[in-house]
């Protein structure tokens, strides 16, 4: 896949103006257990932050593995990526 592949996908995703028209353009876009997995690490990434929760208890609540769990950790803490910290410092100032 090539780089403009990816930035055509996140221009598409940047036209959507609201949650609804999200929901549809991503039940489209993915499988439904592609699209449950996103929903699972937004939710895991949304208790991580508010660093309240053992992973143990994020397991408990969400259901996901571990694996996961510690994985959505090393990139909200250590990737250089910062997409998580990103959105949810939007999310905080909304």
């Amino acid at each position: 896949m090539k780089n403009e592949d990816y930035k055509a996908l996140c221009d598409a995703l940047l036209t959507i103006e609201d949650a609804e028209s999200m929901n549809a353009f991503l039940r489209d876009l993915c499988t439904p257990n592609e699209y449950a997995a996103f929903v699972e690490r937004w939710r895991v990434c949304r208790l991580l932050a508010k660093e309240q929760y053992s992973y143990r208890e994020i397991h408990a609540l969400t259901g996901a593995s571990l694996t996961t769990i510690g994985r959505v950790a090393r990139f909200l803490k250590d990737e250089n990526n910062n997409g998580y910290t990103a959105v949810l410092a939007k999310i905080d100032q909304a």
